[in-house]
C-alpha cells in the first residue's frame, strides 16, 4: 500500500547566504521588516550562519535507513522541507518522477498544535497540489508523543545528563494562547514530562520521582499577544530565588538540537543561569537515539504491516487521521 516514506521538517540555512532568504520564508505573508529579521539572524551568526538542523534530519535518515534494512523494510526515504531546501514541493516531484505512488510523511514534530500538525498537512496538500495529478498520496504518520520509544529515548537522554538532586524543567516551543486553545500541546508536554520524571524517579536512590516543572522557550512576535508561558529564564530566575542551585534542561518539544535549541538553552538561558549562580545542564533531544529510531520504524509497521498501536500513558495513541476542528490556526 505504501512505497515511500518522507521525512517532512521545518528547514533551515546551510550558509550564512542563506539566513535572510530562509527568515523571509519563515516570516512570508506576516509583514515582518528586514531589519527585524536582521536582529533573528545575529543568532545565526553565532553559529557561523547555518543551522545545523538539515544535517541532524540527513543523519536521522541515515539511521532510519539501517533500522529499515534490519528489519527488512524495503521503503526509501525521502526528505523535504517546508521553508529551506530541499523543499518539499521538489520533494513530492522527484517521488512523482520515481514512480511512487503512496507515501507515508513522517513530520519531525511529536506534539499537537498549529504549526506542528495542520500546518504541515496543509504543506502536504499544498506540495500535491503543485506537482499535481502525478503527485504520490502523502499519508501524515500519527503524533508521536506518547509512544514508547520516544519517551524511552527521553528518559535516557535525561539519564545521560542529570546529577542525583537536580530539578527537572521541560521546555518546549511557545506558541500563542489562540493556538494551544485549539490542541492538546499543553496537556500532552505535562503528561509525558510527568512519566519522564516518574521513570527517572524509579531507577533513582532515593526511589521517588524528581520535582519538575514545564517551562516555554522560543516566543516571537508582538508582545501584547500573549503566549504560553513561564519563560524559561524567567523561570530558571524564580527557581533560584527559591533556593534550587541545580537543574536539569530537558528540551522535550524538540527532536534535535537545532539552532532554537542551541541558541535559547545553549546561549541565552546558560547565561541566565550562570547570572544568578544556578548550575543549569542541559540534556540532548532524542536526535538518533535508537529508541526513537525504533519508535519511528515501528509507526510505519502500524501502516504497513497493521502492527499495534503502541502508546503510554493516559490518553491513548493519536487519532489517525487527525480529528477535524483539531490544532487550528491562531486568530487575531
Amino acid at each position: 500500500m505504501f512505497d515511500a516514506l518522507c521525512v517532512l521538517s521545518f528547514g533551515g540555512p546551510d550558509g550564512p547566504e542563506d539566513v535572510m532568504p530562509f527568515l523571509r520564508n519563515v516570516t512570508a505573508g506576516r509583514n515582518v521588516p528586514d531589519q527585524r529579521l536582521a536582529v533573528v539572524a545575529k543568532q545565526y551568526e553565532q553559529f557561523g550562519g547555518r543551522s545545523p538542523i538539515n544535517d541532524q534530519n540527513n543523519a536521522l535518515i541515515a539511521a532510519l535507513a539501517a533500522e529499515f534494512s534490519d528489519f527488512g523494510i524495503d521503503l526509501p526515504i525521502y526528505f523535504g522541507n517546508r521553508n529551506w531546501q530541499p523543499y518539499l514541493t521538489d520533494t513530492v516531484q522527484q517521488m512523482a518522477d520515481d514512480g511512487i505512488t503512496n507515501a507515508l510523511v513522517l513530520a519531525t514534530s511529536a506534539f499537537s498544535s498549529y504549526s506542528g500538525c495542520r500546518q504541515y498537512r496543509e504543506n502536504l496538500e499544498a506540495a500535491a497540489a503543485s506537482v499535481g495529478p502525478t503527485a504520490p498520496g502523502l499519508h501524515k504518520l500519527r503524533l508521536y508523543y506518547n509512544h514508547p520509544g520516544f519517551v524511552d529515548a527521553v528518559v535516557a537522554r535525561v539519564e545521560e545528563t542529570m546529577v542525583e538532586g537536580d530539578r527537572l524543567v521541560f521546555t518546549a516551543h511557545s506558541i500563542p494562547n489562540s493556538m494551544a486553545q485549539w490542541c492538546d500541546y499543553e496537556e500532552q508536554l505535562k503528561e509525558i514530562a510527568g512519566l519522564v520524571a516518574t521513570r527517572i524517579g524509579s531507577s533513582s536512590p532515593r526511589g521517588h520521582a524528581p520535582e519538575w516543572d514545564l517551562a516555554y522557550q522560543s516566543r516571537s512576535g508582538p508582545p501584547h499577544i500573549p503566549w504560553l508561558e513561564p519563560d524559561i529564564s524567567d523561570h530558571l530566575t524564580e527557581l533560584c530565588d527559591q533556593g534550587y542551585s541545580d537543574v536539569t534542561v530537558v528540551p522535550l518539544g524538540f527532536i534535535s538540537d537545532h539552532m532554537e535549541v542551541m541558541y535559547d538553552l545553549d546561549v541565552l538561558a546558560a547565561e541566565t543561569a550562570a547570572s544568578i549562580g544556578l548550575t543549569m545542564r542541559r540534556a540532548a533531544t532524542v536526535g538518533t537515539h535508537p529508541h526513537f529510531v525504533r519508535a519511528i520504524r515501528e509507526l510505519v509497521q502500524e501502516k504497513i504491516d497493521n502492527a499495534p498501536a503502541l502508546w503510554v500513558g493516559h490518553s491513548g495513541p493519536w487519532p489517525d487521521p487527525c480529528p477535524d476542528g483539531h490544532c487550528l490556526a491562531p486568530t487575531g
